[in-house]
């Protein structure tokens, strides 16, 4: 196993007050003191398989701040900073910038709408990068010319997926698992392609969002309502170890939404 280290946020400032997604419903009741918890309970988690968790401080009016995996993208030590579609989000870009700049990280600005790695994910050498609900298709040729790894555009088409880390979790350099009704006919033939011995997840798993999950090649957190993807994950070896995140779903994130992965 290599030791991760990730970038978190506290959900201090949680609410669902505003819709910018399929699952948030600002009518509906949340409980912070609960997402807190929730939230508590997968930043110990992960300290307790051994990897570094820093945090950055939360914002006031700022309630999406807790999903950490939307702050950018950061590899080869490099961070290209994000561009929200959404207003309600802009200013969590510039602290995620801020706190990029002060820990050592060479920062570029996106010069496009980029929602990080919600839409980028690193799959052994190469970028599995989303489009057709947030980041944008021109962000991805950025992303490419930056990183200097090749870049695979995958078509979300699902609005209650609508970034590609609800869709889709790289399980190791070599594997993902992901939901095939998530993407367009051309990119389940690329998935399918790159990814032949892929796990294929239940749509009932996907809707708990059970592929935001977080592996680090050995052991998969994922939420613990996802009980067919984790027997699936259990059969090909994996260890896995179930959290609940329902209180954090109201606002459509899971795990992986609140992780994210800063590589040097």
């Amino acid at each position: 196993m290599t030791t991760r280290r990730y970038l978190m946020c506290r959900p201090t400032y949680f609410a669902v007050t505003y819709r910018i997604n399929p699952w948030m419903d600002p009518t509906a009741p949340y409980d912070n003191a609960l997402a807190i918890s929730q939230w508590e309970t997968l930043r110990r988690t992960f300290l307790d398989l051994g990897h570094t968790v820093e945090l950055i401080e939360p914002l006031p009016g700022l309630p999406d701040m807790v999903f950490a995996a939307n702050g950018g993208t950061v590899v080869d030590g490099k961070a290209l900073a994000v561009q929200f579609r959404d207003p309600e989000r802009a200013d969590e870009a510039p602290a995620y910038k801020a706190w990029f700049a002060g820990n050592g990280f060479e920062v570029y600005d996106s010069k496009h709408t980029n929602e990080g790695e919600g839409d980028i994910l690193l799959a052994g050498d190469v970028l599995l990068a989303g489009t057709g609900f947030r980041t944008v298709h021109a962000a991805h040729l950025q992303t490419q010319e930056l990183f200097g790894r090749p870049v695979i555009t995958l078509q979300l088409i699902d609005p209650a997926y609508y970034h590609l880390d609800t869709a889709l979790c790289v399980l190791d350099e070599h594997t993902v698992a992901y939901l095939p009704d998530a993407f367009s006919p051309g990119s389940r033939a690329v998935l399918r392609r790159l990814f032949p011995d892929a796990v294929i997840a239940t749509p009932a798993d996907a809707a708990v969002l059970g592929l935001n999950a977080v592996s680090d090649g050995e052991t998969v957190v994922l939420p613990v309502q996802a009980t067919a993807l984790d027997a699936a994950l259990k059969e090909r070896g994996y260890q896995t170890i179930g959290v609940d995140m329902s209180e954090l779903r109201k606002a459509g994130g899971g795990p992986k939404c609140c992780t994210l992965e800063v590589r040097s």
